[in-house]
């Protein structure tokens, strides 16, 4: 499936509680495609992990703050979680949901190759909100995320995919849907449609 259908509106009506993005190479294009479009009373947290060097800045955090409605902060050790916050990963530090509702930032080692990883953040996501979570995998260079969005699938939870046809680089999304077979494959302007009309 490549558009985003009323049919496909159908699939989508369960309450979801909140919604984990990973992205890699080309996130910033994917990123202020999808954000900007989202209400300011978007009920619903969204964690996001972006593969990022471990020396970079603040500036995708600023900028996405800027161009979203939402706000869009660097996630914080035991921070209480909120809807309608988009809380992005620290360079170098894993981000990770917990039973009480907060989350945790981690420097244990590397997943993927890689710190932060989507792969700790969907799994942890998906032992917390099980059928609750949906699940999304853009645009990137590696396999990061494939096994979280299995997990997702086999906590009941709903994971959509990139079209890698419309991806800057199409190995992240074809990984994950060779490991998950998602629900839902959709353009990103379909993925952001998608999102506002949960």
């Amino acid at each position: 499936m490549n558009e985003f259908t009323e049919k496909n509106k159908v699939m989508v009506k369960r309450d979801y509680e909140a919604v984990v993005i990973g992205v890699s190479t080309g996130g910033l294009e994917a990123l202020q495609l999808i954000l900007p479009r989202l209400r300011e009373d978007f009920p619903r947290p969204l964690f996001i992990v972006n593969h990022i060097h471990k020396t970079s800045d603040n500036f995708l955090v600023r900028h996405l703050n800027e161009t979203s409605r939402l706000l869009v902060k660097q996630a914080e050790d035991k921070e209480p979680i909120r809807p309608a916050v988009v809380y992005m990963a620290p360079p170098d530090y894993h981000l990770l949901i917990e039973w009480d509702s907060t989350i945790a930032l981690s420097t244990s080692e590397l997943v993927n190759y890689t710190r932060p990883s989507i792969d700790v953040l969907f799994e942890t996501a998906a032992d917390v909100y099980g059928e609750k979570l949906i699940g999304i995998i853009l645009t990137g260079a590696n396999k990061d995320g494939s096994e979280g969005a299995r997990k997702i699938k086999a906590r009941g939870g709903f994971v959509v995919v990139q079209d890698p046809e419309t991806a800057v680089m199409d190995a992240m999304p074809r990984a994950a849907i060779a490991a998950a077979s998602p629900d839902i494959i959709l353009s990103l302007a379909a993925i952001a449609e998608f999102l506002c009309a949960l």
